[in-house]
């Protein structure tokens, strides 16, 4: 017996780096991007601290992206609304 995917059928900026995301299952999930671009030490993911280039993601294939897939996050993180896994790796350390 498989699962049956779940897709992200709208996403909604809500605040500064605030999206909320309904998936095809009716859920959703107002997700914060803050915390995980303000503590990436990498350039390419902190150049999404602009608002502007923040504001311009898409749905593709039910994913959330930016760019040419320059960001994307694992679509079960984002249901679970845990895409920040910085305090489990310092947890586990």
């Amino acid at each position: 017996m498989s699962a049956t995917p779940i897709n992200i059928v709208s996403a909604t900026q809500t605040g500064e780096y605030l999206i909320r995301l309904r998936f095809d299952d009716q859920s959703e999930q107002e997700v914060n991007f803050k915390p995980f671009l303000t503590h990436s030490s990498h350039p390419d993911i902190r150049a999404y601290l602009d608002p502007v280039r923040f504001g311009a993601f898409r749905i593709e294939y039910g994913e959330l992206v930016w760019g040419d897939y320059d960001l994307c996050f694992p679509l079960i993180d984002l249901y679970r609304n845990q895409i920040d896994h910085r305090e489990s790796k310092e947890a586990a350390a």
